[in-house]
């Protein structure tokens, strides 16, 4: 929590004015299905990290950050973060049921959290940071205990499920300045959710862990899935066939492409570079330089959760090579002679990345670094 309240702190003075301007639409609401649509509400630990993977959900209208589940009416971010309301914090989606089951749902969310945890959420400590399942009519309370018997029984995690399930009896909007947060805030996003060590606790629970919904949207490839950690790396077989000769030859061989004969080194086009396996954004080019080296040259990662270095001894030379984190794709190294105002040199294979325009970054569900772009003009 400590983490997370150093990087809020510096948004409190904008802060106070969205929450003047949004006070009068954080009502208290109960979830239901009206209009063709249905509401689902988890608490999941810090809100910020549980709306990216239930927003790129096809069949969901929105995610909303909220508090539920205390004793306080209307309560503020500063009530519930001190932990003396009672509430948690909690995401509410509004999704389509012919589109997407409430039971899917229930799958991205036991893959997002640590449901063995009673204390909090990874660094997040205190019950206003437990998990939980509020739900809304008898339909959903089953699903719900049907879902944690499932996963209790399946003996897949090494400790007892302590995710509790609770009736919905009021949900209420958190202030304006936290919905979206990734998509507002992408660096203190990152900057936080690496520090909480929140995805290499994921990826120890869930990696070997198969996902009970097999035509579960985004389950098998892309940033979303990769996000909600139902993204498992394919078997070298399918990769050979799905890569090119080149392609593979670096990302799983270590492998180095030809300087100034390689796809990406000269290009100059706005957008980002993302893993070319699980497609994880890696680099953007509002970071990117001519090196005079060949290759395409980065001063500092996009994402820096997404990018990994150790130490690479072969060929004679002590050197830093950078992988990327769950694909495990060789990408390069990086060197400590580049400009300000990192001075670091990401020398990156073009073999290893796949481009997405600025113009398609929503399309291709980046909409969240549309941003980044926006604040460079």
């Amino acid at each position: 929590m400590k983490l997370r309240l150093t990087l809020f702190s510096g948004l409190l003075l904008t802060g106070a004015l969205w929450l003047l301007a949004g006070a009068h639409a954080r009502e208290a609401r109960v979830a239901s299905a009206e209009g063709g649509v249905a509401r689902a509400t988890f608490a999941g630990g810090c809100f910020w990290c549980m709306e990216p993977p239930f927003e790129k959900l096809p069949g969901v209208k929105s995610v909303i950050s909220g508090y539920a589940g205390g004793r306080v009416k209307n309560p503020n971010y500063e009530q519930v973060s001190s932990g003396g309301t009672g509430h948690a914090e909690v995401v509410q989606i509004t999704y389509d049921p012919s589109k997407l089951s409430y039971e899917q749902l229930l799958e991205v969310f036991w893959r997002n959290v640590d449901p063995t945890d009673a204390g909090g959420q990874f660094c997040d400590r205190g019950d206003q940071y437990r998990t939980g399942i509020f739900y809304d009519g008898d339909s959903q309370r089953r699903a719900a205990e049907d879902s944690k018997r499932a996963l209790s029984a399946s003996g897949a995690l090494a400790r007892p499920v302590v995710t509790e399930i609770v009736a919905l009896e009021a949900f209420y909007a958190a202030e304006d300045y936290h919905q979206d947060f990734y998509k507002k805030s992408p660096a203190r996003y990152y900057s936080y959710r690496a520090g909480c060590g929140r995805d290499k606790k994921l990826k120890e629970l869930w990696e070997k862990v198969p996902a009970k919904t097999a035509s579960a949207p985004g389950t098998r490839k892309g940033w979303g899935s990769v996000k909600d950690a139902s993204w498992t790396k394919p078997p070298k077989e399918e990769l050979k066939k799905a890569l090119a000769p080149l392609q593979y030859q670096v990302t799983q061989e270590n492998g180095t492409e030809h300087a100034f004969r390689n796809q990406y080194w000269n290009n100059h086009e706005p957008g980002i570079y993302v893993d070319v396996v699980s497609g994880e954004p890696l680099f953007s080019s509002l970071d990117k330089f001519d090196s005079g080296t060949g290759w395409p040259s980065f001063t500092r990662p996009l994402v820096p959760a997404n990018v990994a270095a150790r130490t690479d001894a072969s060929h004679g030379m002590l050197r830093s090579e950078v992988r990327s984190k769950h694909a495990d794709s060789h990408l390069g190294h990086v060197f400590d002679d580049g400009p300000k105002p990192t001075g670091l040199r990401y020398c990156i294979n073009s073999a290893s990345l796949r481009f997405v325009p600025l113009a398609k970054l929503e399309e291709e569900g980046y909409g969240e670094f549309n941003v980044l772009f926006e604040q460079a003009r």
